[in-house]
């Protein structure tokens, strides 16, 4: 079963800051638990070795609940690419979505 939680609802680098501040919250509410982190994850596709420190610093992503919230991130972000926002993980998402199948 899923759980919910409360998110942020876009969370990624443009939205952070150092010192760490998070930005822009218009997409707050409900989600997947671990949607945050997924959300994260994903704008790291294309940096391999961010990618894997993010999966280390938020075990939540190895859990039943994190493959939720990364399914649900992954079936989402078609739609920005679909705009022309994001265009360059338009093949990452395709081997995201190989990986989590496999899992």
């Amino acid at each position: 079963m899923t759980r919910w939680a409360t998110a942020r609802g876009d969370l990624h680098w443009a939205n952070l800051t150092t010192p760490l501040r998070n930005l822009d919250r218009e997409g707050w509410g409900t989600a997947p638990e671990g949607f945050d982190v997924a959300t994260l994850y994903a704008y790291t596709l294309l940096q391999p070795d961010v990618a894997a420190r993010v999966r280390e610093a938020f075990p939540t992503l190895a859990s039943p609940a994190g493959l939720a919230a990364e399914a649900t991130v992954r079936a989402q972000l078609p739609q920005t690419v679909a705009r022309g926002d994001n265009l360059a993980l338009k093949g990452q998402l395709r081997n995201w979505s190989e990986e989590l199948r496999s899992r």
